[in-house]
């Protein structure tokens, strides 16, 4: 597992090179732990929260998880009692290109979590979607495997944890 650094931090040992990726959407923080990395893995999923349930009632060991969403705020893919299943299986946190619920309770829990926004509505249930496949946005590719780092600044990705 990475330690973790500040993105601007990261941004600077960096600088422009090839190396880092620094994602350009605007998310909203709301997870009681603002600052979290590690490793990534992806699911790339529209109105259905089937694979995120699934893989974060799986063990994290210590890696984040990116939801590409495709930007959707309809459904939310994630509430409560599967931001509690991360916590309890060692995930740091997630990433969703998309909504969230019951984001109160979720900013008291010790786990990142950075969204578009919230909304209510439950999605599906189906389990549709894409397991550890590349996903875009906000500038970005995320590979699986690659590591996340987030903060109150944003969020960057290197393709190898960075020691410091």
């Amino acid at each position: 597992m990475p330690s973790c650094m500040t993105t601007a931090d990261i941004a600077d040992l960096y600088g422009d090179q090839e190396q880092l990726a620094s994602c350009d959407t605007q998310f909203f923080n709301y997870g009681g732990n603002t600052e979290f990395c590690g490793e990534i893995a992806t699911i790339k999923c529209f109105q259905d929260n089937g694979l995120v349930k699934k893989t974060l009632n799986s063990p994290g060991n210590g890696r984040v998880l990116v939801i590409d969403g495709h930007g959707g705020l309809h459904t939310a893919l994630m509430g409560d009692m599967i931001a509690q299943a991360g916590v309890d299986n060692g995930w740091a946190g997630v990433v969703i290109n998309g909504a969230i619920r019951d984001s109160a309770e979720v900013a008291k829990m010790p786990f990142g979590c950075k969204a578009l926004g919230t909304n209510p509505r439950k999605s599906a249930k189906d389990g549709a979607g894409e397991l550890n496949v590349q996903v875009s946005f906000g500038g970005v590719v995320f590979h699986p495997g690659h590591f996340l780092y987030a903060d109150a600044d944003g969020i960057v990705v290197t393709a190898e944890a960075i020691d410091h």
